[in-house]
């Protein structure tokens, strides 16, 4: 048995990765955390600060301010992290990295099988196709989603750079005129609605056009991803983890 402590639990996603967990055996949520409400199934505690339930692992679908208190929180009590927030600084990005010495890190900006898939499959395009091919990602999500690009549109950006060299990130093309370059990756946010996530990789040749596209049609998605990396992460060496390593050991 996996126990839970679910970070931003009266959210959107935290009532899914409560659902997601209510329907399994091996696992469950002992507290949750979150600044407003309270739920019927477990304890909700304002802050890590006040916490004194021990869980062995931490997931995380809150928001980037609360980072300091749960590394605090999960170095001080040797508890592993599951962050599934997005959003985060370069900085923030080195605060995880650093406690992953200390206590196991599963950091992934998308908790899906099927954008994990997308993420390897744009890595072999690009290695194939190299850069006789423009590269474009677009990304669509609700019009409630305060971060862009999406941390999964960065995913799946940073995967392709590792293949194709000097590759530069452009996020908008209006503040200046001229003609694309070749190492250009650009990346592009649409926000409406109640879209829960589309994501698409657009590789574009001379008269021809090769795209990869991955669409969510539920938060459950991201949910059961976040749940299997808890109970996978339980009583792992410190480290980072992402969804390769899950993948890699089922």
């Amino acid at each position: 048995m996996t126990d839970i402590i679910l970070n931003g639990c009266n959210g959107k996603m935290g009532a899914a990765v409560t659902k997601a967990v209510a329907e399994r055996d091996d696992c469950r949520i002992v507290a949750g955390v979150d600044l407003y409400g309270d739920n019927a199934e477990y304890k909700v505690y304002r802050s890590f600060s006040e916490l004194d339930v021990k869980g062995d692992v931490v997931i995380d679908f809150s928001n980037p301010s609360v980072l300091d208190s749960m590394l605090s929180f999960a170095k001080d009590t040797k508890t592993p992290l599951i962050i599934c927030t997005t959003g985060f600084s370069e900085s923030q990005v080195a605060k995880l990295k650093e406690a992953s010495k200390e206590v196991a890190v599963f950091y992934s900006g998308n908790m899906s099988l099927g954008i994990n898939l997308i993420i390897e499959l744009s890595k072999k395009a690009a290695a194939i196709l190299g850069d006789t091919f423009d590269v474009e990602i677009i990304e669509k999500h609700h019009n409630q989603k305060i971060d862009a690009p999406s941390g999964t549109a960065l995913m799946i950006a940073d995967g392709i750079s590792d293949v194709l060299a000097d590759s530069q990130y452009v996020y908008d093309r209006h503040s200046y005129r001229k003609k694309r370059d070749k190492n250009e990756i650009g990346i592009h946010a649409v926000r409406g609605g109640t879209i829960v996530g589309e994501h698409e990789v657009i590789f574009a040749g001379h008269d021809e056009i090769f795209s990869l596209k991955h669409q969510a049609l539920s938060k459950e998605v991201f949910a059961v991803g976040a749940v299997n990396a808890a109970v996978y992460l339980k009583g792992k060496e410190s480290g980072m983890y992402d969804m390769g390593s899950l993948l890699s050991e089922t």
